[in-house]
């Protein structure tokens, strides 16, 4: 187990990305601009070996959401802290949410505390209520068994 603290985690390398995220409610917004901390950067920071093939995502409220880690390597994910160009409000999930900008947006959770990597998927909030367990919004998977 490895554990960072604000100061910790916000003194590692920022990266800056413009994606398109997608919400499952049917609107998609283009070209947002986010800083934060690739997952990637976490990853080799804490020092993990072989990467377990999940991510359960959880969030100060109790939300979580559970995510291959092959989406989330390959600087396909980050810890946001600023959306274009500010800090991420309260209402926006700050101080830090993920972002996995190819995954519908219930997928990047809000108030991020925790990450738990295991080999074992576990399904988050939305998933055990019958959302789909991995969201792609390019094949429209929105609910279970879609």
């Amino acid at each position: 187990m490895a554990r960072m603290d604000w100061e910790q985690f916000t003194s590692l390398e920022n990266s800056r990305w413009q994606v398109d995220i997608h919400c499952v409610t049917r609107w998609s917004k283009f070209d947002t601009k986010w800083r934060g901390i690739s997952l990637d950067t976490i990853i080799a920071h804490v020092g993990m070996g072989d990467v377990p093939a999940y991510l359960s995502a959880v969030s100060l409220d109790g939300y979580s959401t559970n995510i291959p880690t092959a989406d989330l390597c390959g600087s396909r994910a980050m810890i946001a802290t600023h959306y274009e160009d500010e800090p991420l409000t309260r209402h926006h999930g700050g101080p830090a949410r993920l972002l996995v900008p190819h995954l519908y947006f219930w997928k990047s959770a809000k108030w991020v505390c925790e990450l738990n990597f295991t080999d074992t998927e576990v399904q988050g909030f939305w998933e055990t209520r019958g959302y789909h367990n991995y969201g792609n919004p390019f094949a429209e998977q929105r609910f279970d068994g879609e």
